[in-house]
């Protein structure tokens, strides 16, 4: 059997190639929207994909089931467990087999028995895998999907916090409770391949090591050492973080089939005058790194450094039904381009050098910082307003006086709130957010706006006081 695991960092997302070295077929686990490297894998080990499997309808990341199908033939092994608001809709354009609790299908001498394991989904599924093409009639692991994390397990609280369905927190929570019942009941020996590590925002505390075992989880994992359902229920559901803007439409997509990926080449754009040719409504994406953006940008652009934060931000505040330039240097647009199309950017019209777009003085601006020892004075003028933008768990833990809490992915939605004529504060942890945060308004015509240098560690290390 060949087994490979691959790692998005910038979702935090693992999904597996799994193949029979006897037949040379292979099967693909909750795979990314971008094939290239389970190509690279598969042709490089003699293999042949014939077919993907999904654990859920993923609410992170938009899936590569539906490509594969369409670039391979592979058949896709999809749940039909769930109420009808949980099925997959794009069935009659693929090769597909549904499977429920207790289902099993082979790729070559490689077997998956299906467990139904909802809580984090009503249809999610995990996958118990034996090699048997090796002689084991034993399983050698588990694949979890959004189940169960390495320390840590899957929120149950997406569909009502992203996709508004209400009431279903509590009753995904109870679900979880039965379904880790049964994940005590597999061998301790048993391998235990999640879709996501640290750095996901479906759960709370993921660990960063890539794989365990059931019986490493039994004794270490929080969730799996709790016998009471109502404490396992109120604990789950309390500190979860805030589900990113873009959950909502992941999970829209993934039920009703992402669009086929587009292979067209960018226009590149060689005069910043083309710029005024698009829509107002167009979204300016700069990705250069926070300072030189703030030291100079195009105007009406906001800036999302592209880093490992890079997608996540993305999805929080970019509009699907808004068409995207960007603003990024040559070599790394196919990149850049290769990220938003993983959350289903997909409307990236044209692109543009940095250096092209800045060209013209009468075209550009610029905001500036602010040393935490400055900030005392800054705020004892009755024009300047401080906004913490972290989220609400930094925010409680400790903030500082006089700050306004306004989380950076809810910004735009409070613009509203917001007076114009004042200059902005803008302030997270180390600065780095808060310097979007900054790009935000102004590009929204709050061009009075400052950010704190260093954020509130700045502020923590010259021990300026800290409200809790």
């Amino acid at each position: 059997m060949f087994f490979r695991s691959f790692f998005d960092e910038n979702l935090a997302h693992m999904s597996y190639l799994v193949g029979c070295q006897q037949s040379g077929e292979a099967i693909v686990i909750d795979p990314a929207r971008n094939l290239q490297a389970y190509f690279r894998t598969a042709k490089m080990e003699g293999l042949k994909i014939i077919a993907a499997a999904e654990t859920h309808i993923h609410a992170d990341f938009l899936s590569g089931a539906k490509e594969l199908a369409k670039q391979c033939g592979a058949v896709l092994y999809l749940s039909d467990e769930g109420d009808k608001d949980w099925k997959y809709q794009y069935l009659d354009e693929v090769p597909h087999v549904l499977v429920r609790d207790g289902s099993a299908f082979s790729i070559g001498h490689v077997e998956f028995q299906v467990l139904h394991t909802p809580g984090h989904t009503p249809e999610s599924i995990s996958f118990l895998l034996t090699d048997k093409g090796g002689g084991s009639q034993e399983a050698m692991g588990i694949f979890t999907g959004d189940f169960v994390f390495v320390g840590d397990i899957g929120r149950p609280d997406l569909l009502e916090k992203a996709a508004g369905v209400a009431g279903n927190a509590e009753i995904g929570a109870r679900q979880m409770f039965q379904s880790l019942k049964k994940f005590k009941e597999l061998p301790d020996f048993l391998q235990v391949w999640p879709a996501h590590g640290a750095g996901s925002a479906c759960g709370k505390a993921l660990g960063a090591v890539p794989v365990s075992t059931v019986g490493y989880e039994k004794r270490n994992n929080w969730a799996l050492r709790m016998g009471n359902e109502e404490e396992f229920v109120n604990t789950l559901l309390s500190g979860q973080p805030e589900p990113p803007k873009y959950f909502a439409m992941m999970k829209t997509l993934n039920k009703i089939g992402p669009a086929y990926v587009s292979d067209s080449p960018l226009n590149k754009l060689v005069n910043p005058a083309d710029l005024a040719a698009f829509n107002e409504e167009a979204v300016f994406l700069d990705t250069r790194p926070a300072r030189e953006f703030a030291a100079k940008h195009y105007e009406g652009s906001i800036n999302i450094p592209f880093n490992k934060s890079f997608t996540n931000w993305a999805g929080w505040l970019i509009p699907y039904d808004r068409d995207i330039v960007l603003i990024a240097n040559q070599k790394e647009v196919q990149e850049i381009r290769t990220a938003l199309a993983s959350i289903g950017l997909d409307r990236i019209m044209a692109f543009i050098e940095p250096e092209t777009a800045l060209s013209h003085e009468d075209c550009v601006e610029m905001f500036g910082e602010v040393d935490v020892q400055e900030l005392p004075e800054y705020l004892r003028e009755g024009n300047h307003e401080l906004l913490d933008v972290r989220n609400q768990a930094e925010w409680d833990g400790g903030r500082i006086e006089s700050a306004k809490h306004y989380m950076l992915g809810t910004l735009l939605d409070r613009l509203g709130e917001l007076d114009p004529a004042k200059t902005y504060i803008l302030q997270c942890r180390s600065g780095a957010r808060s310097a979007i945060a900054a790009s935000l308004l102004q590009a929204n015509g709050f061009k009075n706006v400052l950010n704190l240098k260093g954020g509130i560690l700045a502020w923590k290390k010259e021990k300026f006081p800290v409200l809790r």
